[in-house]
Formats: structure tokens, sequence, C-alpha cells
């Protein structure tokens, strides 16, 4: 048995699992999908956390297991999984990057995505919150650019459901230690039909920063929605090899 903790990606909250993780938790395995500070159903305020109250967030809950976990982050979730392992590399059984930002020490997402063309859509898509502190992302891409093999029922679900994404993520520089982060085992899930994190972004980062292990889905950028029962073996399989 293996404890999986579960942290979803940008606009996203700990709803987007609800499809997996009953599946892990069939297969014997313990699953904990926490709303980090701000997104899904937590309503703490931007100004009140922070990139790194994040990732401390994330390595207090693995800490707190008997176990080390099987930490796994979507998209945006890459860099704050990063982070955490950093803080806490003990608690850590591995990490596994789902089509995820996997940065080196020193960076941003925003370095990293300038390395290959941007799908103007995207870009132009996302709008900024009357306070400044966050964005929102235009539903009319969600179904093209997020959920692209999703089931039309489920890409609604998504739309009702997301909400706004601090820009600290976006400005955030990674720190991380080759003495912790690096001690950390990594795996990379690619995602080969992502309009949002390019397979080729995706090949370019688990390249640079190689993983123990990468699988592949022929999905979009969320099979938690669109191919749930083939993630959740994905990710059973990485938790018995790791």
């Amino acid at each position: 048995m293996a404890t999986f903790i579960l942290v979803s990606g940008a606009w996203h909250g700990a709803w987007c699992w609800k499809y997996v993780s009953p599946l892990l938790r069939d297969a014997g395995h313990r699953v904990l999908a926490p709303d980090l500070p701000g997104m899904g159903a937590d309503r703490t305020p931007f100004d009140r956390t922070s990139f790194e109250a994040w990732g401390r967030s994330i390595a207090e809950l693995a800490s707190a297991q008997s176990e080390p976990v099987v930490l796994v982050g979507h998209s945006r979730g890459g860099i704050v999984i990063s982070q955490a392992a950093e803080y806490a590399p003990q608690a850590m059984q591995t990490t596994v990057y789902l089509a995820a930002m996997l940065l080196p020490n020193g960076t941003g997402m925003f370095d990293m995505v300038s390395r290959v063309p941007n799908d103007s859509a995207i870009a132009k898509a996302i709008v900024m919150t009357p306070d400044g502190l966050a964005t929102t992302v235009g539903r009319h891409v969600v179904p093209t650019h997020f959920y692209n093999t999703t089931p039309p029922e489920r890409v609604q679900e998504a739309e009702a459901l997301l909400t706004p994404e601090p820009l600290f993520c976006g400005t955030a520089k990674m720190k991380l230690s080759e003495e912790r982060f690096g001690r950390v085992r990594r795996a990379y899930i690619e995602c080969l039909r992502d309009r949002s994190v390019a397979i080729e972004l995706q090949r370019i980062m688990h390249s640079e920063l190689p993983c123990w292990h990468v699988g592949t889905l022929d999905t979009d950028h969320s099979p938690f929605f669109s191919a749930p029962q083939q993630l959740a073996q994905e990710l059973v399989t990485i938790a018995a090899k790791s």
C-alpha cells in the first residue's frame, strides 16, 4: 500500500481528482487530495499566502504521514511538489510530474514556457482579476486546450469549478538543492495530446532533469477527467516500482 498526495494545477482544486482517487483507494492505497491555500474550496486570500507557503503546506502534510508518500503534481502543481520535496525530502517516496512543470533551481515557469512556441489562444484567454492578485482563464479555451479528449459532460463540470490562479506562481523562482530536492526520485507522465503543456516542452523538462520512470498517456492535459482508469493504473505502477 502506498500513500498518495495529489496536487492540482493552475485554476484547479482538489475536485479534479474525484474520478482518480476512488480508483487508487480501490487498489488498496491511501489518497490525500488537498486544496492549496486559496484554491478550490479553500478561501484563503491570495495576499495572505505565497508560493513558499504552498510548498510548505504540502511538505508538512507529507511529513505527517506514517510512511514516505508518492507525491503527484499536475501542470503548475509540478513546481509545488518540487519545492515540497526540497523542504521535506525524507517524507517522499517519489515525486510524479503529470504533464507538469519540472524546473531546475533558479528558474520559473515563464522561463521554461518561453523555450517552445506558445499557443496564443491560451495567452489571450488569461485575464487579470480586478484586485491584480490573480488571473482567470476564458471558458472558451477549456474544451479546446485543457480537456480536448474529455467527454463533454465532464468538460462542463470542470468549467464550472475553475477558480482564479495567483500571480505569485508565475513569478516564483525555484529554490532547490541537490542535497535535498536532488535526492528525491522523480517520475514523469507525458500526455501526448496536451495543448496546454506541449509534449515537446514536457520532453525538454524530463530530459534535462532525468526521471527514473517516464510513462505516456494518449490524452489531453487532463487525464484525471479524460482517462482516470489509465492514469490510476500508471500511478499504481509507479508506486509499485518506486
